[in-house]
């Protein structure tokens, strides 16, 4: 580990948060991609500061539904086990955009550009 993985935020924790977490934090649960998350141990006021630590990149898409609602206060408790999946329910994942794996529509360049023909509605602009 060089200087600069001390020193980058988007690599992983900068020293300051792991600093941080060392002296203030409380572990507080992991989810399935392996984050791990955070609050303080003794808070100076009303609310517990909360956070987490990603594994690998830093990424806000990386954080489930769930630990989402932990994070900002909407949920007082952590969640325990995954909840109960519903049918409808895909399973979560973070977001793929500038990678290989992105969404990629008919017609994108990523794509190889190539669009069905138009169908005859099409009417080009022309001036006058």
């Amino acid at each position: 580990m060089g200087v600069l993985d001390f020193l980058t935020w988007w690599k992983r924790e900068t020293l300051g948060t792991a600093l941080f977490t060392w002296r203030k934090g409380e572990l507080v649960g992991a989810d399935a991609y392996g984050n791990r998350y955070f609050q303080e141990k003794n808070p100076a006021g009303p609310r517990r500061r909360r956070w987490v630590l990603y594994r690998g990149e830093v990424e806000g898409s990386k954080v489930p539904a769930e630990w989402h609602a932990w994070l900002h206060h909407t949920s007082d408790e952590p969640p325990s086990d995954p909840a109960p999946r519903r049918d409808w329910e895909r399973p979560h994942v973070a977001n793929l955009t500038g990678t290989p794996s992105a969404y990629r529509p008919p017609g994108a360049v990523a794509r190889g550009g190539r669009r069905d023909p138009t169908t005859g509605d099409y009417e080009p602009w022309r001036p006058d």
